[in-house]
């Protein structure tokens, strides 16, 4: 999709290319920021790539299975119409957006870099060469016995895909015998259709590591040429122990004392330099305990979904203008969040099914401190909660004074709503069959 701006001073529109999976929350958003700011937007996404254009909204079609191919696309296009920065929403999209931008000679993360942060593994290795703190751990082909393997496994200790995001196929397990049922049930979900149909060497694997005592926290940043910007620390104030690591509340800013928070962004600086990234927004996600900060993870993309409305920052800007402005080189010096605390809701699935309806959403918005509720589950959709699941029933959204009184809020809110879910007869017939 492009959006038509004035020129600017040289003759024409600045052009940005967005690139994002065709499942992708952000679109919108990041398209509204750019009209808002006259920048013209180009979208390159994952749809048909036989047919020519088949929504009519000038995307090119990419194939971000094969991210150099894909670059090469984008390459050709820009003879013709020069491009000034990129921006990716998503893992998936981040390492053809690398490729990419080192072909067009714009300031991104190395292609190296936005890979290493997609595969959990790699990550694992290149953390603890750097001497980050890392817990025990191992990947095992998906195909591999798991009884052959328990006698290398730590207890307590966490299975996890190596390319998934959102906390899917995350399962923690005490024994053996929990170990084993979540080994089966990771490859049970690795063998979907909708997994295989990806490509990606990474799926074929399970990641295996000691469990990490403690409170996490998420980090929001942006690295200007290796240096980093921090624009948020999230508190998670629910406890993520597991069994599964449904991530639910976000508040901002943390309620960690300034030591903490030093001990936070250091962990983050220290892990996005071990990974190789350089130029770009980045989402961490650290564990912090009395042995300090454990990092995670750091994607090289902004925070995923609709959870970036929870930022605010002077003026009414967005995180998508500040994205935006940053693949565009214009100066950040400015950005800073808005006074008070804002947080997120994202509504856990609290069973699977047929999606109905929702109840009591405006008695959830009269929350006081409650600026929207957002229903994104679609009626008569399939839900499936975490392991398997890969999507929330919607966000609530708050602000006010503290942190404190947004959680409240959040939880209050949240206590209004109720979901009618059906039973899926037509899945539970199939089971039945098999």
């Amino acid at each position: 999709m492009v959006i038509e701006t004035p020129i600017d001073s040289v003759g024409r529109a600045r052009r940005l290319l967005f690139l994002t999976t065709k499942t992708g929350y952000q679109a919108l958003a990041f398209l509204e920021a750019a009209r808002k700011m006259k920048v013209a937007m180009v979208l390159g996404t994952d749809r048909c790539h036989v047919l020519k254009d088949p929504w009519q909204d000038g995307a090119l079609p990419l194939r971000f299975e094969d991210p150099e191919a894909s670059a090469q696309t984008i390459l050709e296009y820009a003879r013709d119409n020069p491009i000034d920065g990129i921006i990716s929403a998503g893992d998936r999209p981040a390492a053809t957006a690398a490729f990419a931008a080192r072909a067009l000679q714009i300031p991104y993360h190395p292609p190296a870099a936005a890979a290493a942060s997609h595969d959990k593994f790699k990550t694992r290795q290149l953390f603890e060469a750097a001497g980050l703190p890392v817990p025990p751990f191992a990947r095992y082909s998906m195909d591999e016995d798991p009884r052959r393997a328990l006698d290398r496994v730590p207890f307590p200790c966490v299975l996890k895909p190596l390319a998934l995001s959102g906390s899917r196929g995350v399962i923690r397990a005490d024994n053996p015998e929990r170990f084993v049922a979540a080994f089966e049930r990771i490859r049970a979900l690795l063998r979907k259709p909708e997994i295989r149909v990806l490509r990606e060497e990474a799926n074929d694997w399970i990641l295996v590591e000691g469990f990490i005592e403690g409170g996490e926290v998420a980090v929001e940043g942006i690295l200007e040429r290796g240096r980093l910007r921090i624009l948020a620390i999230f508190d998670k104030p629910d406890p993520l122990d597991g069994p599964f690591f449904e991530e639910t509340i976000y508040t901002t800013p943390s309620r960690r004392g300034a030591p903490a928070q030093a001990e936070i962004e250091e962990s983050t600086r220290r892990a996005a330099r071990a990974l190789g990234l350089f130029h770009g927004p980045i989402h961490a996600e650290i564990r912090f305990n009395a042995g300090g900060a454990w990092p995670l993870e750091v994607a090289a993309r902004p925070i995923g979904g609709h959870c970036s409305r929870a930022l605010r920052f002077d003026a009414g800007v967005s995180l998508e203008e500040v994205v935006i402005r940053h693949a565009l080189q214009m100066d950040l010096d400015s950005v800073e969040l808005q006074a008070g605390a804002s947080g997120v809701m994202m509504i856990p699935i609290p069973k699977g099914g047929i999606f109905k309806r929702a109840e009591g959403t405006e008695a959830a918005l009269e929350t006081p401190g409650v600026e929207e509720v957002q229903i994104t589950a679609k009626p008569d959709f399939r839900l499936d909660p975490l392991p398997e699941g890969s999507t929330y029933l919607g966000f609530i959204f708050a602000r006010g004074l503290t942190p404190e009184a947004v959680e409240q809020a959040l939880r209050a809110a949240h206590s209004q709503l109720r979901f009618v879910i059906a039973p899926d007869i037509a899945r539970a017939a199939s089971e039945r069959r098999d």
